[in-house]
């Protein structure tokens, strides 16, 4: 993960990355891999690897992962950001709960020396390895690298060729020499996101990207002990799988002749689902196609010829328990779904990112157990899924029966249940094809007294996985009232009713986009505007005022109820006022 003023990555460009030139880094290193396999006994004369430490099977034994992110990679310590310390009883809950492999992402450049030996606080090598210690007692697999230092002082390199390469050797050859003779179940990743600054992109970034994993490889295989065989993880620039940053990569592995790599991309969705922007509220056929796309490429340019695929983060940008209705809880379980299934028919490895929005690491606890249990599902079988997990009544109006499709992905669907009580079918629910009718009998028995909110939970269960919850919500529509502020605190009085936002709008009287990413009417959630339901207001944010321009804008907030509220802006200088009318 990059941070970003918003606290998640910023999306990657989408310049092109094209075939690396040789170097004399590269010789050399090559030179000292083959000589370091043929005196273990890892590479026969014609190539072939043999013994325990094959790339394939070690990756495959890795699956899945968990990062412990946001805490040795946190800046300037491990607790800075919010992160409890990390703990032994830490590493073997998350053991328990069925993680193979834990990613420590590390950051160095607050933990060192001056030029020229670059040396590392003992402190802080002597922390990082007692957490590697403690989650190879636990039998996991463990990778650490060389993290925000990528952004920090290595994207300097293609200006600062001689200081940057000088820095990363000294920290790359004392970690290799502190670990050379751990268990091979420790991995080395050469370094976190590579991107690089004033360069002139494609050919360029991938040559600076080549040199620096030459040179790692290099220093690793020539440092003794297990390292000679040791796994190492490299990353694609920007750990981007857009196909040329692929070839890229590929070609880059082949320079260096060694059976022991394994390549590594990240993968946080499409990006106007992964932060809710242009109208992307839903998992839908745009989403799908662009998680299928991602893993096809890496499969058919890596797995395929035998290189084995790490996906070393993975989640929704913007995802969080800090930031609660940004994803609509039924369309990230349908992304979590969809990312194991597709994952495991192409056997690539995942690694959640998990900052704390998974993991209570304090409770050690599962900010929501559902999610985990879809996630831990989602390793072996599928699960069913249905077009959404909540069905809107509204509160004044009379209960009629309401539709959901069902998502079987190859499940059977197995009926009802509310708690323990099985539902009727026939009576409370029908079944035609995919479609799941709840008659309005059950529903008006399932919303009670109708309270504001949800009344009533039941869940879909099908032949395997896990059930699908589906929530029965009373609601009336929305209101908002007038308002005076400024572009620096202004909040539009809401009424919920018991709805839930999805996304807003904002148009100029031309039918112009409004605000920032004006190449959409449809707003980022969260950084321009977000509900509070506990004090009934919609705060617009200063970072949407900041692009607007005085003058009258039109905002239509869009609820998951399918309700539509319009309200009207007036801007002048720094003066906002608000209407319904």
């Amino acid at each position: 993960m990059i941070p970003s003023r918003t606290g998640v990555v910023e999306p990657a460009n989408s310049t092109d990355y094209r075939s690396p030139r040789r170097t004399g880094h590269r010789l050399r290193a090559t030179a000292c891999a083959l000589v370091a396999l043929l005196v273990t006994g890892m590479l026969t004369v014609g190539g072939a690897q043999a013994g325990p430490d094959d790339a394939m099977r070690t990756v495959a034994a890795m699956q899945p992962g968990w990062n412990l992110g946001n805490t040795m990679d946190a800046i300037p310590d491990e607790t800075s950001w919010g992160n409890p310390r990390t703990t032994q009883a830490l590493l073997h809950h998350v053991r328990s709960q069925g993680y193979k492999s834990i990613r420590i992402p590390v950051t160095w450049s607050n933990h060192h020396g001056a030029a020229p030996g670059y040396t590392i606080d003992a402190a802080w090598l002597a922390r990082v390895r007692e957490i590697v210690d403690w989650s190879l007692a636990e039998g996991l697999y463990v990778m650490i690298n060389l993290h925000h230092d990528s952004w920090q002082w290595i994207n300097t390199y293609p200006s600062d060729r001689a200081a940057v390469m000088a820095r990363y050797t000294a920290l790359w050859s004392q970690i290799a020499t502190t670990f050379r003779d751990h268990s091979p179940k420790l991995v080395f990743e050469s370094i976190n996101e590579p991107q690089f600054a004033g360069t002139s992109g494609t050919d360029e970034d991938a040559r600076a990207l080549h040199e620096l994993n030459a040179e790692f490889h290099r220093i690793v295989r020539g440092s003794g002990g297990r390292n000679a065989t040791r796994l190492l993880v490299l990353p694609t620039v920007n750990t981007a799988a857009d196909q040329p940053r692929l070839d890229a990569f590929l070609a880059s592995y082949d320079q260096l002749h060694d059976p022991n790599i394994a390549a590594t991309v990240h993968f946080y969705g499409f990006w106007p689902f992964s932060v809710n922007i242009a109208g992307f509220t839903r998992y839908n056929a745009d989403v799908e196609q662009d998680l299928v796309g991602t893993f096809d490429r890496v499969y058919n340019t890596f797995v395929s010829r035998g290189i084995p695929v790490i996906i070393g983060e993975w989640a929704l940008l913007s995802y969080d328990h800090t930031r609660p209705g940004v994803i609509e809880r039924g369309e990230f379980l349908k992304f979590v779904e969809a990312v194991g299934y597709h994952a495991r028919i192409r056997r690539l490895t995942t690694m959640l990112w998990d900052a704390g929005q998974f993991l209570n690491r304090t409770e050690l606890r599962w900010r929501d157990q559902g999610v985990h249990d879809l996630i831990r599902a989602s390793w072996a079988t599928r699960s069913g899924t249905a077009s959404s997990d909540q069905v809107y009544l509204r509160r004044s109006g009379t209960i009629t029966a309401q539709a959901l499709t069902l998502n079987l992905n190859g499940t059977s669907f197995r009926g009802l249940r509310q708690g323990d009580i099985n539902l009727v079918n026939g009576t409370d629910y029908t079944m035609s094809g995919t479609t799941l009718t709840l008659t309005a009998a059950a529903l008006t028995r399932l919303a009670g007294n109708r309270a504001y909110g949800v009344n009533a939970t039941i869940e879909a269960r099908f032949s395997q996985g896990v059930p699908w919850q589906i929530g029965i919500i009373s609601y009336d529509p929305p209101t908002q009232a007038a308002a005076t502020g400024t572009t620096t605190s202004f909040t539009i009085p809401t009424q919920f009713h018991g709805d839930q936002l999805a996304t807003m709008e904002a148009k100029y009287a031309d039918g112009r986009p409004a605000g920032p990413a004006n190449w959409t009417t449809f707003k980022e959630f969260w950084q321009n505007f977000q509900p509070d339901y506990a004090a009934g207001g919609m705060i617009l944010k200063p970072e949407f005022f900041a692009e607007v321009a005085d003058g009258r804008v039109t905002l239509t907030f869009h609820f998951w109820s399918g309700t539509q509220i319009t309200y009207y802006l007036t801007k002048s200088g720094t003066s906002v006022t608000g209407s319904t009318g």
